[in-house]
């Protein structure tokens, strides 16, 4: 048996990158919103440390006063290799899996268009064209284990109940849902079919609790910015800066949850989901440095809230082995074995906005090297969905982000050390928890470490850098709070170099 049946997405089950438990929209615009510093594999060994710098094309993204520092022209290349691995664990039963993945998370053109020995006050100003990852959605995890307490059919039953089996007609509710696959494929019904003419609101099944759970989940994807800025230069003092960004985002999400069962009526049920996010937003920013003393450099810059139009498309596919099984459907005994049914693709468009940014820094510098440090706030609270689609409404989602989530400050340090043409850097970066709930910690620590050596018309620099974070996830809920929780720890290893020519 075969049917088709249309779905509108309403829950993304999961975003492996350091999101925690089954994910809605609202830990969309969280995985979306909350970018990971990005630039040079000199910034990166610095921990990402960068607001009060300058010199390096990464001051586009994040402060563009610090290009007013360039006195060269330059063009860089930075090729990456990211290793991935993720540990997830069930009821003492642990999986992992690794891969790895070659990219380019950065280039850029930096143009200066003065001569530093004219004179006035005003020393220089520099035009960079950049290009730089800010966010990765690459993972892979599988987690397998025996359950006696619940089952996802339990929650198709609870998500069923209250609504006769009109909720499934083309156009209703439960039509537009992952729940109508569950009917369709008869492991669930109405009270009434066993007893009638008993509740024909309140439902029943054939499956049994008791299970091996398994499901593989694999997100692919990006967010690329492309900045266009200029820094200007005040008497090797102040230094100012502005510029536009421009958003890609590319998410992909593949799942196949599953279980087992030993039965006389039933084998297995398996459940597909694919879910493709794509998208573009803009942003602005602004930033200043300033110079008080020869050893000591101050920065601020405001990252504008970014304005993204998104476009999805999800569908998703239920198969069920039954063991050529008698069921009656309140007309006829259906004999059951292999049994499925299907959604259509179905494609929605609507808006993000993401958080604005302030970030602060300090740098100390000597000829031996210098101390940084940077602090940025943001409030993931404030992301918002909107729709120009009629009878669209975003509003529970909405309230659902700013229930969950707080103001953050996230914090990095980093330092260098300077012998002739060579350098030496380790960096620490900490992106605190964006919970209210306190038992709920999504926290992402960063420890990074590179080399470099400068030359006239060539520098070289090498990062390495390892980022770890553990959450929850549950494939689905329960109003009992019986639904397995799967405890996952992500580490992602990246080494990367910046090739850079002056001119």
């Amino acid at each position: 048996m075969k049917k088709s049946i249309g779905i509108v997405l309403s829950v993304i089950l999961l975003s492996i990158n350091y999101s925690a438990w089954a994910q809605s929209y609202a830990e969309s615009a969280l995985l979306f919103g909350r970018t990971q510093p990005a630039g040079s594999a000199r910034i990166i060994g610095l921990g990402g440390t960068q607001v009060a710098l300058g010199g390096d094309y990464s001051s586009a993204l994040s402060n563009p006063a610090g290009l007013g520092m360039y006195n060269r022209s330059e063009f860089t290349l930075t090729p990456a290799l990211s290793f991935y691995n993720s540990q997830a664990t069930l009821n003492g039963s642990t999986n992992n899996e690794s891969f790895s993945k070659f990219n380019i998370p950065g280039f850029s053109l930096v143009l200066f268009n003065m001569k530093r020995d004219q004179e006035g006050d005003f020393k220089g100003g520099t035009f960079g064209i950049t290009f730089s990852r800010i966010n990765d959605f690459n993972n892979s995890t599988i987690y397998s284990g025996h359950n006696t307490t619940s089952s996802i059919v339990d929650y198709f039953m609870e998500q069923a109940n209250g609504t006769n089996t009109s909720q499934f007609d083309n156009g209703q509710y439960q039509y537009n849902t992952p729940t109508g696959l569950a009917y369709y494929n008869y492991l669930i019904g109405p009270t009434t079919l066993l007893d009638p003419p008993g509740s024909d609101s309140q439902y029943f099944t054939d499956a049994p609790v008791e299970s091996d759970q398994r499901e593989e989940i694999t997100t692919t994807g990006r967010s690329n910015q492309w900045n266009f800025s200029y820094g200007a230069n005040y008497k090797d003092i102040l230094f100012f800066g502005g510029g536009l960004g421009i958003t890609t985002l590319s998410y992909k999400s593949q799942k196949v949850y599953s279980e087992g069962y030993s039965s006389d009526v039933i084998n297995n049920m398996q459940l597909s989901e694919n879910l493709n996010v794509r998208g573009s937003g803009v942003n602005v920013t602004l930033g200043a440095i300033a110079r008080p003393f020869n050893f000591m450099q101050l920065g601020l810059s405001f990252t504008s809230p970014t304005y993204y139009q998104l476009t999805e498309t999800y569908d998703a596919s239920m198969s069920t082995s039954w063991k050529n099984y008698d069921y009656w459907d309140g007309h006829q005994n259906v004999r059951l074995n292999n049994e499925s049914a299907s959604t259509d693709e179905v494609t929605s468009d609507y808006s993000l906005t993401t958080p604005l940014k302030l970030s602060a820094g300090i740098a100390f510098i000597s000829k031996y090297g210098f101390i940084s440090a940077d602090i940025e706030r943001t409030n993931p609270a404030k992301s918002r969905y909107s729709s120009n689609v009629t009878d669209v409404s975003f509003s529970s989602d909405n309230d659902q982000i700013k229930s969950l989530y707080k103001a953050v400050y996230n914090y990095r340090v980093g330092a260098e050390l300077r012998y002739n043409i060579f350098r030496v850097r380790a960096g620490y970066n900490i992106q605190s928890s964006t919970f209210q709930d306190r038992n709920i910690d999504n926290k992402i620590e960063s420890i990074s470490g590179g080399v470099g050596v400068r030359l006239k018309k060539f520098f070289a620099d090498f990062a390495l850098i390892q980022r770890k974070a553990s959450n929850y996830y549950s494939p689905y809920t329960l109003s009992d709070a019986s639904e397995p929780v799967v405890s996952i720890k992500n580490k992602i290893t990246t080494s990367m170099i910046t090739f850079g020519f002056t001119f």
